[in-house]
């Protein structure tokens, strides 16, 4: 047997930094509101037509959004989409913590 050595580095939590993608935070919270979209309208057990008639957007839009094609949808788009299924958004802007030279963008959900 050949033994091969692979190297494992930890992830930064945002895999698109961690791809060193430009606009790593901002493709991060599209992908973190798409997956939420995608979650409430499979927890509501609607077809994608359904959702597509619930957000006012056509169904190969929904089906895109669904499977994490977020280039299309800018993030004001996805927090319309996000209230057209009844969920409020709540932005909190604050102070970045001394430990971290620059500001980052989360994602969090209430239940």
């Amino acid at each position: 047997m050949m033994s091969r050595n692979i190297k494992v580095a930890k992830s930064s939590g945002n895999v698109f930094a961690d791809l060193g993608l430009p606009n790593a935070d901002e493709l991060y919270a599209k992908a973190e509101l798409a997956r939420r979209i995608s979650r409430i309208i499979k927890g509501r057990h609607l077809t994608q037509k359904q959702a597509a008639d619930i957000l006012r957007i056509d169904q190969p839009k929904v089906s895109a959004l669904m499977r994490g094609h977020i280039d299309g949808f800018s993030t004001e788009r996805l927090f319309r989409l996000l209230m057209a299924l009844g969920r409020d958004i709540e932005i909190v802007v604050k102070p970045t913590p001394r430990s971290r030279s620059h500001g980052h963008v989360t994602v969090a959900a209430s239940s």
